[in-house]
């Protein structure tokens, strides 16, 4: 699925390959958060308030990726160790969940800013009122990443071949 691209690699060919990495991820994002999302619009809807987020869910899973795509080019949570793959699984699991809550509250205030918000106001539903939900949230997020980071770090493990036999042939069974 994700690979290292060569050196020798085009700009172009770098840049389609940043496109490429950009679309999985924001679709993973998109279809994982978006079950959530489907979850509180019933919800809502149960209780007769109208929720229909899917425009700013999509926009959220591409801004998303991108700072995950960020976070992997600034080498976040990795580290050269023999240990099992559960420890760097999490380790980078918790270090992108990290970087994704700086990079959210620093767009939440930029956003504010925009809109003519202080940045106070801004943040304010994020550790306010709505705290909770802000947990509940980051916990998700979490839960996204430890089965994304899995994947990667298994497929790097055993070099490559892991997407290749998920997305591209798996290799013959014996029955």
């Amino acid at each position: 699925m994700i690979s290292d691209t060569k050196a020798k690699a085009t700009l172009g060919e770098r840049a389609i390959h940043e496109l490429q990495e950009l679309v999985i991820i924001s679709l993973y994002l998109y279809i994982t958060l978006g079950a959530v999302l489907l979850l509180k619009t019933e919800a809502l809807h149960a209780e007769g308030i109208a929720f229909a987020p899917w425009g700013v869910a999509i926009v959220k899973a591409v801004v998303l990726a991108k700072f995950i795509l960020l976070g992997e080019a600034m080498k976040i949570g990795e580290r050269t160790t023999t240990s099992p793959l559960v420890w760097p699984t999490l380790r980078k699991a918790f270090a992108f969940l990290l970087l994704l809550i700086i990079l959210t509250v620093i767009e939440e205030s930029i956003v504010g800013l925009f809109h003519g918000n202080s940045i106070a106001t801004s943040l304010g539903d994020l550790v306010g009122r709505r705290f909770g939900e802000t947990i509940a949230s980051w916990l998700i997020v979490l839960l996204v990443l430890v089965p994304y980071f899995a994947f990667r770090i298994l497929d790097e493990a055993l070099g490559g071949r892991l997407a290749q036999m998920f997305f591209i042939s798996a290799p013959a069974r014996d029955r």
